[in-house]
Formats: C-alpha cells, structure tokens, sequence
C-alpha cells in the first residue's frame, strides 16, 4: 500500500513516500504563513521523484498543529453557548471558571445550568425539567446561536442526559453545531466541558481546515482518503476531523514518537525530538506514546483530553547562544534561522552554530564560525546536553539509564554521549520521524466508566468498556476485526463503596478498507 504522511510544524512541514514499511521519498519544507501552500510544494516534492504513482496512492495523513494554534493565539474561534446538566449541584463553579479573560470572552457569555444529569452509579442526579429546557432554547433561538457545547454530571458512565438535550435543541436549531462532552473527554466535569467548549469554538474553522485541505489534494490529482492525526498516536477520517478538531491537539510530538519506534524498531525509550526553537521530549512504551495523568492545559485552558506524557523546553536549532556558553534558550529565531544564524551568513550565534564550530557539520558555509572562542564552544556545547541530560531524567521512570532515540531536524546539536541514556540511537531519516509517524499511524477508540465489581462481575464490566471503545474505532475508520487492546488502567476508587474502580481502555486496528489493512471497502472520508 503506498501512503504519504506529513507533518505540519512551526518551522518545518515534512513529507514521506511510503510503500509499506519502504521509505520511497522524503522532504522538509518551510512552513508557510497560509499553511496550505507549505503542504502543496511538499507533497510536490515526493510525488516528483516518483512521476505517475499518483493513481496508486490509497492515503495520505495528516498532522497539523491550526487548531492547537487557533487557540492559543485566540484566533478563529466562534462563540459557544455552554449548557451544563447538573442543579442542583456544582452552581458555585459556573462554566469557564478559572479561564483566561481573553478566550473566555472570544467564546461569548451565553451560559446556561439545568437540573439533570446522573451519579457516578447511573442513578439521577436530578428530574430534568421540561419548562427550564424550553427557555434555553428559546434563547438560543433568539439569540440565533451556532455552537452549543453540552456536558452533564458524570456522561462518561450515562451519556443520556445529553443526547436527550441536544437532540431537542437539533428539532430547534437543525444547523447548530453540537459537541456532547462524553464524545471528548473523560470523568471530571470541569475539564471535560472545558474540552467540549474548545471543540465547538473550533467546529467552522475545522469545516473550512478541511475542505481546504481536501480541494488541495485534489488538485494535485490525488484522490485518495484523507486523515487527520491525533494526540493519541492513532488516526481519524477526514469528517470525523470536522467533529472533533481538538482531538489534534499536541499530535505533532506523537507522531515523532511513533516514527521513532518504527525507525528504530525500539518499542521503550526515551524520545527526544529536537526542532528548530523546542525539543520535546516524551516515553515510549510498547511503541506507543506514554499518556499524561495530569490536567493538560491548552492555550491556558484545563483539559483532560488523552495527551501525551509530554516535557517541551527550550532547546533548539535556532536557539540563541549566551556571550559565555553558559545559557542556551530559550528564546529562539526559529523559522529565520536560515537568515539569522552564523553558518548562514546572519549575526545571531545560535546553538546550531555551536554544533557546526564543535563537531564539524556540514550545514551551510563552516567556515563563518571557524572564529569562534574554543572556550565559547565547549561550554555552549555542554550546556545543551547539560539541560538534555537534566530533563530526560525528569522523564524517567527510574534512574537506571534507558535508550533514547534522537529524531527532528535538530539532532545535530547532541554531538556527545548523554549521561542519562544507556545507548543514543539517531536513526536514518531521523529527520522526518514526525511524517513517518502519521503515515504509519493506526485508527483508535478509547472509553471510561466507573464501575462497581460489588454489583457487577469484572469480567462483565471489562468486556462492555472494552466494546464502548471498539465502537468508538470503528466510528473514527478502523477495521473491526484488526482491533486490539493497547491500554488498560483500573484505578480503585477508594473514598467511594462498593469496590468502584475506574476503567478506560484503549484499543487500535488498521484502516478499514484499504488493501495491506483489511478487506472492507468503505468510502467514508474519501476524496473522490
């Protein structure tokens, strides 16, 4: 099966060719202001080496880091009415408490609480109310909003409550976009509806993201299917994508991580992916990125979406130098590095100039750092493994020394063993280990509840979050019978009786439908 994946960052847009596991070709290009035109010459690139494949590629998957972006610089974002289902309970912390003025005001002050929703045993919380869901509608009408975020008491474990509502506010409001906080996040009401809202602040920007990316591949003559990357390692069809853009947030370090597993063939390591202006550094295990358990904040914004376990500092090829060596970073030229630094003719000493001077590289013209203090060098040069060697612990499980895989355009600047690492592995095409990573990327689903074994056998629970979250695959284009269980975590709960445990599982599969994945022939997300 051939295949491109590509990986849009803030400095570099990189593109690989694959058949099967055969790198066929490769290229970094420049990010480009509009995004799109970066994406173009990309995959003209690939394509080029090889005329006339075109008709024979049966995908393309993409990680893009605009919605992550469009939060952050509260650009793009529409106003969201934000129901939640809960009175009586949970009054005292409305909505977007504890958000950054700014984005709470770019998503509006249309709030609305209602009795409803469920205990975290399925029995309700509270008898909904017909006559107070006829004045949120009313309003909503009204006012003629377009996004509606829903979240009710404990939807993960009864989903129920808001589907029942946002199918009333559809007979009302039949083009409003709608996110249901149980579609997103996970147990805890405050983050999962901070999920929920961000989502459906994002719903028209990732319609026009999407038919962009889509007429794009078009005229390039590809007709193809189309995904989309996700934080979790794993894909998601092209309208799925238009449902859930905030499941893109951070997939850009995990497609690193994966394309550092299949590019080595090592399944448990440390990854340090070293870019132009950060180096984010992340855990491998059983080839898959290693999940945060904390809140994940986005753009100021407490979350609980499945993040990875991921440590970003300030460390990277344009990273600016210190007179002395002694600090590197974090402030970085980053995409003007090609202008800016020694090596290419700039003024601003940049760490990739320090590894140029130190080790010799052949990047750009050598000889314009060749004055450089040896004395400026060697401490420049120790200070960046120095604060690799620091945070790569930060990163460890224990303090035995385990591998670490060195991927990104970066990699250049680790030009002597790490103190922290049992062996440094730089793979070929280190480089692009993030369009790798997409390209090989399988389809997931993953679910939650909390559950009572005093009232319902294990092996029963099991089975039935486990079926929630291969629903939840096959939904987002995974070929039902390539799934497989890739996480479980059973937590006890123990300030709650009856033995309740939280349950989430994850699993992936292949692609449904195309040829190397399965036999099932869908046309869902297709671009044709």
């Amino acid at each position: 099966m051939l295949r491109i994946g590509i990986d849009v960052g803030g400095t570099h847009t990189d593109a690989v060719l694959l058949r099967g596991d055969e790198l066929l070709a490769w290229t970094k290009q420049l990010t480009t202001s509009d995004v799109l035109s970066g994406v173009l010459q990309a995959l003209e690139v690939v394509l080029s080496e090889h005329p006339g494949i075109e008709p024979d590629i049966e995908a393309i998957m993409l990680g893009t880091t605009q919605f992550t972006n469009a939060v952050i610089e509260r650009q793009q974002l529409a106003e969201v009415a934000a129901i939640r289902i809960g009175l009586p309970s949970g009054r005292g912390l409305p909505p977007k408490v504890g958000w950054p003025e700014d984005i709470a005001r770019a998503l509006g002050d249309n709030v609305y609480q209602i009795h409803g929703g469920t205990l975290y045993d399925g029995w309700p919380l509270a008898k909904p109310q017909a006559r107070e869901i006829k004045l949120v509608i009313d309003d909503l009408k009204q006012k003629r909003v377009e996004a509606v975020a829903i979240s009710a008491a404990f939807s993960p474990m009864n989903p129920e409550p808001e589907a029942e509502l946002a199918r009333q506010i559809r007979a009302e409001l039949p083009d409003a976009h709608i996110t249901q906080s149980h579609q997103i996040g996970g147990l805890g009401i405050l983050e999962r509806e901070n999920a929920a809202l961000l989502n459906t602040s994002l719903l028209k920007f990732a319609d026009r993201v999407v038919d962009a990316f889509v007429t794009a591949v078009q005229q390039r003559g590809l007709k193809c299917r189309f995904f989309i990357s996700q934080n979790d390692g794993t894909l998601m069809q092209a309208d799925f994508a238009r449902h859930f853009p905030a499941l893109t947030f951070a997939s850009g370090p995990t497609n690193s991580l994966r394309g550092a597993s299949r590019l080595t063939g090592i399944d448990n390591a440390i990854v340090v992916d070293i870019g132009g202006t950060t180096s984010d550094i992340g855990v491998l295990a059983d080839g898959f990125p290693r999940e945060s358990n904390v809140v994940i904040e986005v753009g100021g914004v407490r979350t609980n979406f499945r993040m990875p376990d991921i440590l970003a500092i300030g460390l990277g090829g344009g990273s600016r130098v210190s007179e002395d060596g002694q600090s590197v970073g974090p402030t970085s030229v980053g995409h003007q590095l090609v202008q800016e630094g020694l090596v290419f003719g700039g003024n601003t000493l940049t760490a990739t100039d320090i590894a140029v001077a130190s080790a010799g590289h052949e990047v750009g013209e050598p000889s314009r750092v060749s004055h450089l203090d040896p004395v400026l060098v060697h401490q420049a040069s120790d200070t960046m493994h120095s604060l690799l060697d620091q945070n790569i612990e930060r990163m460890k499980a224990s303090s035995d020394p385990v591998p670490v895989i060195l991927v990104g355009g970066g990699t250049l600047l680790v030009n002597q063993p790490l103190a922290a690492a049992s062996e440094t592995v730089q793979p070929d095409y280190a480089g692009v280990a993030n369009a790798m990573g997409a390209a090989i990327a399988q389809v997931g689903g993953e679910a939650e509840r909390m559950v009572s074994y005093a009232a319902e056998p294990r092996e029963l629970a099991l089975k039935q979050v486990r079926q929630q979250a291969c629903e939840a695959a096959v939904a987002a284009g995974a070929a039902a019978d390539s799934l497989r269980v890739v996480d479980l975590e059973e937590t006890t709960m123990s300030y709650m009786n009856d033995n309740t445990v939280r349950l989430r599982v994850r699993v992936v599969g292949n692609i449904a439908g195309l040829s190397g994945e399965d036999s099932q022939n869908t046309a869902e997300g297709s671009l044709q």
